[in-house]
């Protein structure tokens, strides 16, 4: 069976620094994931399954489905040309994925999953 490994990497999220005095911002107002705030930034990568418990918990929800496809050898074969989300599907290389955090406010985040195939 092919074995592969699987990344999940911060695409796009607004964090922010956390602030010295110890207040917090109006995360909603200001569209920021609270689960973010002053420990994760865009562009962080996580090893799965190891690093899954850094993530929020809804955003593993949305994702999980996508992973048991991708580390399964399945593919999702809707690309999204043209825009910022397009993808990468090569069954025996590298296949890229994208998934969006359920938060209903511009807080929520979204995450490339990158599926990459493993020597034999």
């Amino acid at each position: 069976m092919t074995e592969y490994a699987i990344e999940l990497e911060i695409w796009e999220g607004n964090s922010r620094q956390a602030r010295e005095d110890g207040t917090h911002p109006d995360f909603v107002k200001e569209g920021i994931c609270p689960w973010m705030y002053g420990r994760l930034q865009v562009g962080q990568k996580f090893n799965y399954p190891d690093q899954m418990g850094e993530l929020c918990p809804w955003l593993l929800d949305s994702v999980t489905g996508m992973i048991r496809a991708l580390e399964n050898g399945g593919t999702l074969p809707w690309r999204y040309t043209g825009t910022p989300y397009e993808k990468a599907i090569d069954p025996d290389g590298v296949t890229t994925e994208f998934a969006r955090c359920p938060d209903p406010t511009k807080a929520g985040i979204v995450v490339k999953i990158t599926r990459t195939t493993l020597p034999e």
